[in-house]
């Protein structure tokens, strides 16, 4: 998959739960989702260009999510 359909797809999941009135719940439900639904390779692959690209064009949800992850690039 390209990288810029997972950040699209990662952007609409943070997206969905930006509602939610705590931002920390937020954080973690954009995680778990990510961590649920994707497979291993689409996270290393998100993590790998967001630390190549200090997370430029992703959502801040998912900029966190993945930071505190410890999924392995």
């Amino acid at each position: 998959m390209s990288t810029d359909n997972l950040i699209k797809m990662a952007n609409q999941i943070a997206q969905y739960f930006a509602s939610q009135p705590d931002q920390e719940q937020a954080v973690l439900s954009v995680r778990n989702h990510l961590q649920m639904f994707w497979a291993p390779s689409m996270r290393k692959e998100l993590l790998a260009w967001q630390t190549e690209h200090q997370g430029a064009d992703l959502h801040p949800l998912v900029q966190a999510a993945v930071q505190g992850a410890g999924w392995e690039a």
